[in-house]
């Protein structure tokens, strides 16, 4: 996924995509979500990803996964 809100670099975390900006894996939001913690709780254990960095990455995992859905 091209994306200006993850990156994907071998020199930061081997490659794992991270929220830009940042060394915080996209995973640990998804895990978090998946855990039951709202986006607040993940925003606290990591602060220096921003809401609307997280909300931007969120909005690309939907339109990659479903392109025709609109938000609520």
């Amino acid at each position: 996924m091209d994306s200006l809100h993850i990156t994907v670099d071998r020199e930061i975390l081997g490659g794992t995509p991270v929220f830009a900006g940042t060394r915080v894996p996209i995973r640990v939001l998804f895990e978090h979500l998946e855990a039951g913690d709202s986006l607040e709780v993940f925003l606290q254990d990591f602060p220096s990803v921003s809401r609307d960095l997280a909300v931007r990455v969120l909005e690309d995992a939907r339109i990659a996964v479903a392109p025709d859905a609109h938000p609520a």
